[in-house]
């Protein structure tokens, strides 16, 4: 369908099939996959992102390493990292093997570097390229959109550009955004 975004949003929760058990999700990661694989097959320019939780009760090193290693694979454009916290009244609040706030902090420090190079490789895989961007508002003396995947892109005009399609050159990148001529 290419009346959609190709931005997808598949909350993965944990790379990590145990895990996931006892989160009690219903998937495995081979079948994650494999809806990541469909995904890419359809959309040349298919754009992932997803939520991860670490230091679910009784997230083992083996287990964070599995997860960690599976989303290096995947190369989620980008990741939203979250800390375990126990919510009253749930299994996992009482749940044995609750992980300590640091080894939360180290495992989630290391994912969000992992999500912040992938988002700077995808975004330097567009210097050089034409695109489509659609055009939403003026922000000082750019115009800024967003990519049929939903990639941000600044554009330098005189020309009002708010609601049009334009085919654009992507010059660069800045910081989680790109520059076109």
């Amino acid at each position: 369908m290419e009346k959609i975004c190709h931005h997808f949003h598949l909350s993965l929760q944990s790379g990590c099939t145990e895990t996931l058990k006892r989160m009690n999700r219903r998937y495995t990661i081979e079948e994650f996959e494999e809806i990541v694989n469909r995904l890419r097959k359809n959309y040349s320019d298919v754009i992932l992102t997803t939520d991860i939780i670490v230091g679910f009760p009784g997230e083992t090193d083996d287990e964070f390493n599995k997860s960690y290693e599976f989303l290096e694979k995947i190369k989620f454009y980008k990741m939203h990292v979250f800390k375990y916290s126990p919510r009253k009244g749930t299994k996992a609040e009482i749940m044995k093997n609750q992980i300590s706030g640091d080894i939360k902090e180290i495992r989630s420090k290391k994912l969000l570097e992992l999500s912040d190079k992938n988002e700077s490789d995808y975004l330097n895989n567009y210097i050089g390229k034409k695109i489509e961007v659609l055009f939403e508002e003026k922000e000082e003396e750019y115009f800024k959109g967003h990519t049929s995947n939903y990639i941000m892109v600044k554009y330098k005009s005189q020309e009002l550009l708010e609601n049009k399609i334009k085919t654009v050159t992507i010059t660069g990148r800045k910081e989680l955004f790109l520059i076109a001529e």
